[in-house]
């Protein structure tokens, strides 16, 4: 039985044997003796996007009183959500992140704790992920955004929606209706200000 700790574009996390490409945390959520997730789904506003190996080391998941590790299908995927680059195991990315944010949201000197407060409020509505009015037409966001269409979420690639499963991105499509956005909005203009997430492979242009 594959453990519940993989993370949809929503926030969920569920169970399912597809692997992702990153790992990350929110802290410690679950139980060490059953490896199980606990009823909360964080207990820190620091929700990472972590290396799923670094410096030749793999953790054993869920197996000690340790951050719970959860799984992404690519960066993209856990940028929605709500997470942002690990300042230890991703340190290169995770300044690019800062830079991009200090750009892309008109701040300076940011700390990685002021990044979390602002992400937690963009990210959560009552315990629920926040979805948020769409900012520009789909053609016009940039590559690396996520949008929700009614239970169905998409990465914009070249202006293009592809729809996407834990099992990787389909073909692009021009029919989805009232879309949200699903990327956090200061987030989103990380991205406008030039921050590359990691793609899963299927992710293909259009």
């Amino acid at each position: 039985m594959p453990l519940q700790n993989r993370v949809t574009p929503m926030g969920d996390i569920v169970a399912t044997p597809h692997r992702g490409m990153f790992t990350g945390n929110r802290g410690i959520i679950h139980d060490p003796a059953t490896r199980t997730l606990l009823n909360r789904r964080w207990s820190s506003p620091a929700w990472l996007v972590c290396l799923c190996e670094f410096r030749g080391k793999r953790r054993d998941v869920m197996a000690t009183r340790s951050w719970t590790e959860l799984f992404f299908l690519d960066e993209t995927t856990a940028l929605a959500a709500g997470h942002r680059p690990c300042f230890y195991c991703r340190r290169d990315d995770a300044e690019r992140f800062r830079a991009a944010w200090e750009i892309g949201n008109g701040v300076s000197d940011i700390r990685a704790s002021e990044i979390d407060k602002v992400l937690h409020r963009e990210r959560l509505d009552r315990g629920r992920k926040r979805l948020h009015p769409l900012p520009l037409p789909i053609d016009r966001l940039p590559d690396g955004a996520m949008v929700q269409a009614e239970d169905e979420s998409f990465l914009i690639l070249h202006g293009r929606a592809l729809r996407w499963s834990f099992a990787g991105y389909g073909a692009a499509r021009d029919d989805i209706a009232a879309p949200l956005l699903l990327t956090p909005p200061s987030t989103l203009r990380v991205l406008r200000a030039g921050y590359r997430p990691v793609l899963h492979p299927s992710a293909r242009e259009p």
